[in-house]
């Protein structure tokens, strides 16, 4: 996300806004004749769905993998390698990679435009615009609010993206987790530099405060010790009392998939606004595609 500007941010907002209005039979066209390569080198079901809902929707064609097992990199190739070929079939590239700054190397050995739908524990910049979008939706702006991240702040890419681009408007951010899971150092003297941050252990006590809480499931999969695993695995779970401590108008958001955070009684809440955040990565997928191929047609001109 250090690589978008607010007014970046925004213009990609107000164009999934269009997008979010346009009919199937009005989207069918924006890429007709392009071809997008999806290279998910990891499990995802949200964010490799709604790209490739996108990219049909658009009129585009998409090739790729859904799991690196299917691929090359079983023998041995390399990312830069798998790169390289994939670009000379496609005019964009969706990436998904368990290695942190594997987006970044893509982009740097690439004549294609690369879209990080996830490296590590590092960054996820597409589902930041949609969350972003989500809580301007939800309240109708993103300046003056008190967002609160509860939960795996270490690994958490989905956090680091989030808290990385609030830092761009007039928000106050809580981070909430025991501090095996806190912020990483690095992480958070740079957020610091930008903006207010606190952080916190009891969820409780700082929940009335917060006018967004952000969830996200402990990532066994991110842990090196299984048995820190197991430490913190149940740290948190926001259930429909909880939040009875908190205003009448929070909104609990989740990037998905949950596993014991929040509990399903939670869904029927006012409070719940992660369905509604995963449906809003439809138009921001597409309008950021729409965008990027658009903006490699002006280069060509």
């Amino acid at each position: 996300m250090s690589d978008f500007s607010k007014q970046d941010i925004e213009c990609v907002l107000e164009e999934a806004k269009k997008f979010k209005r346009f009919s199937k039979a009005q989207k069918n066209r924006f890429l007709e004749d392009k071809t997008i390569g999806t290279l998910f080198f990891e499990p995802s079901t949200r964010t490799r769905l709604s790209f490739s809902t996108a990219i049909q929707n658009l009129g585009g064609k998409e090739i790729g993998f859904a799991e690196a097992a299917s691929t090359s990199t079983a023998k041995g190739e390399s990312l830069t390698d798998t790169v390289r070929v994939v670009e000379k079939y496609c005019d964009l590239m969706v990436i998904r990679h368990p290695l942190n700054g594997s987006a970044r190397l893509a982009a740097e050995v690439s004549c294609k435009p690369v879209i990080n739908a996830g490296d590590g524990s590092n960054q996820h910049p597409t589902q930041t615009l949609l969350d972003v979008y989500t809580i301007q939706e939800a309240f109708g702006r993103v300046d003056g609010l008190h967002i609160g991240f509860v939960g795996d702040l270490r690994y958490g890419r989905t956090v680091h993206s989030l808290a990385n681009a609030l830092t761009h408007f007039k928000v106050d951010q809580h981070f909430i987790a025991p501090p095996e899971l806190g912020l990483p150092d690095y992480f958070k003297k740079e957020i610091t530099k930008k903006g207010l941050v606190k952080e916190h252990t009891n969820l409780e006590d700082t929940l009335p405060e917060l006018d967004v809480l952000y969830c996200t499931r402990i990532q066994k999969e991110r842990f090196p010790d299984p048995l820190e695993y197991e430490k913190v695995k149940d740290s948190y779970t926001i259930t429909p009392a909880l939040l009875g401590h908190g205003k009448k108008e929070l909104k609990v958001m989740h990037p998905l998939p949950r596993v014991n955070e929040i509990s399903y009684e939670v869904d029927s809440t006012p409070h719940a606004l992660y369905f509604e955040q995963l449906a809003n990565g439809l138009p921001i997928r597409e309008a950021l595609l729409t965008l990027l191929c658009n903006a490699q047609k002006e280069e060509r001109k």
